[in-house]
């Protein structure tokens, strides 16, 4: 989120780590934009950051003409910012998964072009293998399961028309600031053929969080992120862990 308080703190971590994979997770919605207000007014509420209301700000992304120039604007910086870190693009999403929005997702594709863009993270999580690891919420995962299937079908298309490489699967979209150990520990003998992601917002500290993802456990995700027993749980099922540039050699 290269419009966050603690990028730099980030970045200079990540360079620390050349072997770690880095996406640009870019901000639309519930959060700082990089550029400064006055250039993107329609995007921002009287606060300077994005607007909250996901419904109102995705209509506003279709329709009219003026938001979506500020909306490439706004996407051609924050992909400009990361490549100013220097840091290799491994893959692409949007906060809220908001890249599903068919306005957003053609921005990323096509200024994420010219930024050596090769893979993105398609938000589609199976019913069963998600509900077997949490043993709870059988209606709401799959009303959630049956929402977003159509859209992300047209997803797909879209990425594989344009010869981005992207995951089958990704896990964590439901219980979202609640994948425990114990959780990750039961999904990973369910996992569907295919490449898995595991979506997860870890933090070695609770006593800040974001103010918009209030019940997350962000330090328990950040242990079973640590944690052997679901190293051993990998290895003991044959999973390969793999970053989303593993993808891009995969043929589709």
């Amino acid at each position: 989120m290269v419009g966050a308080a603690h990028m730099a703190d980030a970045v200079e971590r990540a360079r620390r780590m050349p072997q770690l994979a880095v996406g640009l997770h870019v901000v639309l919605v519930r959060g700082r934009p990089v550029l400064p207000v006055q250039s993107i007014p329609d995007l921002v509420a009287p606060d300077g950051e994005f607007r909250d209301n996901l419904f109102t700000a995705g209509l506003s992304f279709f329709f009219r003409s003026e938001v979506q120039r500020q909306l490439e604007a706004e996407i051609r910086a924050q992909f400009e910012t990361f490549q100013s870190t220097g840091l290799r693009l491994d893959h692409a999403n949007c906060h809220n998964h908001l890249h599903l929005h068919p306005s957003v997702l053609e921005f990323i594709l096509k200024i994420g072009r010219d930024h050596g863009l090769t893979a993105v993270r398609l938000p589609s999580e199976p019913f069963l293998p998600s509900w077997h690891a949490a043993g709870e919420g059988f209606a709401g995962r799959l009303s959630y399961r049956a929402a977003l299937s159509p859209w992300t079908k047209v997803v797909a298309t879209r990425l594989r028309r344009a010869g981005i490489a992207y995951n089958d699967h990704l896990f964590g979209m439901f219980d979202s600031g609640q994948m425990t150990a114990e959780r990750i520990r039961r999904l990973i003998p369910a996992l569907p053929e295919g490449v898995s992601e595991l979506h997860l917002h870890p933090a070695i500290d609770d006593a800040n969080p974001d103010s918009r993802a209030t019940g997350y456990s962000h330090v328990e995700e950040f242990e079973a992120l640590i944690d052997p027993t679901v190293r051993a749980a990998f290895t003991q099922s044959n999973i390969e862990r793999i970053a989303f540039r593993d993808l891009a050699r995969r043929p589709r």
